[in-house]
């Protein structure tokens, strides 16, 4: 198996940067030679302009991190060759706004109601800017917005802010960051994981996926495909007042504990400590290094855990059993094999139960990363969000926070011990609504620097004499330039 080149994968797949501050700058390609030559100085190694974060390990943690996506309709506005369009996969090509309905996002979440023009084929670049200080983070989009803007090559559509609230908590009142699959070859992981590593291939292409002998196609040619990964970025807005208001609502209707509930819903009390560790109290004795450290039944990996397979501990249909179902035995059996890498901070300030209508929207700017934006996202929000298939005895119901529950009668389930039938919490609503999207593709540092200089002179024709087929495996990718091709190197 190859090692992952940390030098040349975008630092956010590799890697959680915990910094309080990120903005998201929305992009439309103006001019494409200006626009390619941009994207060339964000890996031109000179110090004096903003950097491409990459995974290379650091020893002291920069200022900021700058990342790159690219929609399909941004690589062709890039002037990419239809052979290599081609390549990229059917769901990347017909982006987020036309395969929403295929992850819930219906009704006031479909895209006919998204803002700033996310759903417009327009949005062709998306920045991702992370920092540790204000004014940082004003520095750095200062030096893009004078490059890109000064050059005529890239119009702003929009720009979207997020900041980390206080103890790492989501707008529901949850701690969140926990459960990262370690990529094998990747970097230590951020918090403790006691699940077998994920394949390199799950999340970086070009590698052996989690599927025995398949790796999942590379876009062509390898000098733009290799190393790279796709995206779902979302704008998701919380209703904060209605999820509190239906605690309170279950909490006389089941006569359980509010904050119960609301471990319930999540599979982790608010604080973070899973259920599967402490099935009746916040457990706050459990250490915030071992709240990732459980399994919903005895495995390999955790030999020692509490079988609950019939849910009394954590519901089958929590949130985080749906997203993550571990060792579970769920459909097509394949809880170890649709794991998501999770990036992202909060927008909008802190709920104030004092004042629960303030009229100011909060919610989430969300990352959600895999080899395969079909197999992974869309399968995730489907199958397992929005489908009572994802587990026996769920009938047809939804993700109790994330799914799509605007449908009359959704119910929540929760299993109790000694009872034939489960305590059927009714009242939930969608409490979390798309506000936008789209996919992307985050390609490597020698992809931005194989599109910058991709049609830079007439050496660059592809019926050039001088070629050689690249082989990878049983695949065989496009002829390319020899001269060109070994400029930006490859194995």
């Amino acid at each position: 198996m190859p090692e992952l080149a940390h030098a040349v994968i975008q630092g956010l797949i590799l890697r959680t940067y915990a910094m309080p501050m990120l903005r998201v700058l929305a992009l439309k390609v103006a001019q494409p030679q200006a626009a390619r030559q941009f994207l060339g100085q964000l890996v031109s190694g000179t110090q004096d302009s903003p950097q491409l974060a990459t995974a290379t390990d650091w020893t002291v943690k920069p200022l900021y991190c700058l990342n790159v996506g690219l929609t399909y309709a941004g690589l062709a506005a890039l002037g990419l060759q239809p052979d290599s369009l081609a390549s990229f996969p059917e769901e990347f090509v017909a982006g987020a706004a036309a395969r929403a309905e295929c992850v819930g996002d219906t009704g006031r979440s479909s895209p006919e109601n998204w803002i700033d023009q996310l759903a417009s084929p327009d949005l062709h670049v998306l920045l991702f800017l992370f920092a540790q200080a204000d004014d940082v983070l004003e520095q750095v989009t200062t030096q893009l917005r004078a490059t890109y803007s000064g050059s005529g090559a890239l119009y702003e559509l929009s720009v979207h802010e997020a900041r980390s609230l206080p103890e790492s908590k989501a707008h529901f009142g949850y701690r969140d960051g926990f459960a990262q699959p370690t990529i094998d070859g990747g970097l230590p992981p951020a918090m403790p994981d006691v699940l077998p590593r994920a394949p390199a291939g799950e999340f970086v292409l070009g590698h052996p996926s989690q599927y025995a002998d398949f790796t999942y196609p590379v876009p062509i040619p390898p000098a733009l495909g290799e190393n790279g990964s796709f995206a779902a970025f979302r704008i998701l807005a919380q209703d904060c007042n209605g999820f509190e208001q239906f605690l309170t609502d279950a909490a006389i209707q089941t006569g359980l504990d509010r904050e119960l509930i609301a471990a319930k819903l999540c599979g982790r009390w608010r604080n973070g400590v899973p259920l599967s560790l402490s099935p009746d109290s916040p457990g706050e004795q459990i250490p915030l290094e071992e709240r990732n450290s459980f399994d919903y039944v005895p495995s390999d990996s955790v030999p020692d855990a509490f079988d609950d397979r019939r849910g009394y501990r954590c519901p089958l249909g929590s949130h985080i059993r749906r997203m993550n179902p571990r060792s579970s035995a769920v459909a097509g059996s394949s809880g170890l094999k649709r794991r998501i890498i999770r990036r992202g901070l909060p927008y909008g300030p802190p709920y104030d139960a004092l004042n629960p209508g303030d009229g100011i929207e909060r919610g989430l700017l969300g990352l959600f990363i895999g080899v395969s934006l079909k197999d992974q996202f869309e399968f995730l929000m489907s199958d397992w969000a929005n489908k009572g298939s994802f587990a026996p005895g769920l009938r047809d119901t939804r993700d109790p926070i994330i799914g799509n529950n605007s449908v009359s009668g959704a119910t929540f389930l929760i299993p109790m011990p000694g009872q034939k039938r489960p305590l059927e919490v009714s009242g939930l609503s969608s409490f979390v609504t798309t506000r936008g999207g789209a996919y992307c593709f985050l390609p490597s540092a020698t992809a931005i620097r194989y599109i910058s200089g991709l049609f830079s002179d007439s050496s660059l024709i592809p019926c050039l004499p001088q070629t050689y087929h690249v082989h990878r495996g049983h695949n065989l990718y496009c002829t390319l330039p020899i001269r060109k091709y070994t400029e930006y190197g490859s194995d």
